[in-house]
C-alpha cells in the first residue's frame, strides 16, 4: 500500500516535467537515478516505480518530444494535400521552427552522444528521416539522375539543415533571430536541387498508422 501510495503521490508525468529541467541544467551523465529523486523531494525508489533506470527516464522524454516533432509533420503534409516544392520547403522551415524552438528538447533528441541511449531512440529517428525523405523523394522523383540518389540526398539535405540548427543552439541563436538566415538556406538548397519555382502537385498523402505517411496515385 506505502508503494502504491508514493506511485500516485508522484505522478509520471510529474517525473517527466521536472526531470527535463534536471537534464537541460546538469546534463544527461551528470545526474543519477539517486541526484533526480533527490531534487525532487523523493527517495530514489519511488522513481523506481516508473522508470527502472535512467536511459528508459530520458527516452520517455524524447519520445514525446519526437511525437509533438511528427505529429506537427502529418499535419503540415495532410493540409497541402499533394507533394510538391512547397511543402518541401515548408516541411525544412518547420524543422528548424521546432529545433531553434525548443532547443533543449532538439539536443537531447540529435545531438546526445550517449552509448546507453543510442538503444533506445535509433527508432524515433530512424523514422523522423524517413518521413522527410518520402516528401524529398516525391518531389524530386522526375528529376535526371534520382535513382543514383534517392537514399543519399534526403539525408544530405537533413544533415544540411541538422548543421544549421546545432550552429544556432551552440551560439544561441533564436528562431526569430535566424528565420530569414533559415529561409535563404532553404531557398538556396531548392535552387541547387534545379526544382520548379512553381508548385508541382504529387500524389495525395495519406496516412497509415502512428508514423509514416504512404502516397497513393489521385
Amino acid at each position: 500500500m506505502a508503494r502504491k501510495a508514493v506511485a500516485q503521490e508522484l505522478s509520471r508525468e510529474r517525473i517527466l516535467t521536472e526531470a527535463r529541467d534536471l537534464f537541460a541544467t546538469f546534463g544527461y551523465r551528470a545526474l543519477t537515478m539517486r541526484s533526480i529523486a533527490k531534487a525532487m523531494g523523493y527517495s530514489h525508489g519511488a522513481l523506481y516505480y516508473h522508470f527502472t533506470e535512467k536511459a528508459e527516464l530520458f527516452y520517455a522524454l524524447i519520445k514525446d518530444d519526437f511525437s509533438m516533432l511528427m505529429q506537427r509533420q502529418r499535419e503540415m503534409i495532410v493540409r497541402e494535400h499533394g507533394f510538391s516544392v512547397n511543402l518541401l520547403q515548408k516541411l525544412m522551415m518547420e524543422f528548424v521552427w521546432f529545433g531553434l524552438s525548443n532547443p533543449n528538447h532538439y539536443e537531447m533528441m540529435f545531438m546526445l552522444n550517449e552509448p546507453e541511449l543510442q538503444q533506445y531512440s535509433r527508432t524515433e529517428q530512424a523514422q523522423c528521416l524517413e518521413m522527410f525523405s518520402i516528401v524529398v523523394r516525391q518531389v524530386v522523383t522526375d528529376q535526371p539522375g534520382f535513382e543514383s540518389k534517392k537514399f543519399t540526398l534526403p539525408w544530405n539535405l537533413f544533415m544540411s539543415l541538422h548543421g544549421l540548427i546545432s550552429y544556432c543552439i551552440q551560439f544561441k541563436i533564436t528562431y526569430e533571430e535566424a528565420r530569414k538566415l533559415a529561409d535563404e538556406h532553404i531557398r538556396l538548397i531548392c535552387v541547387s536541387l534545379d526544382l520548379d519555382s512553381y508548385e508541382q502537385q504529387r500524389p495525395l498523402v495519406k496516412m497509415v498508422g502512428p508514423h509514416l505517411p504512404i502516397t497513393n496515385a489521385i
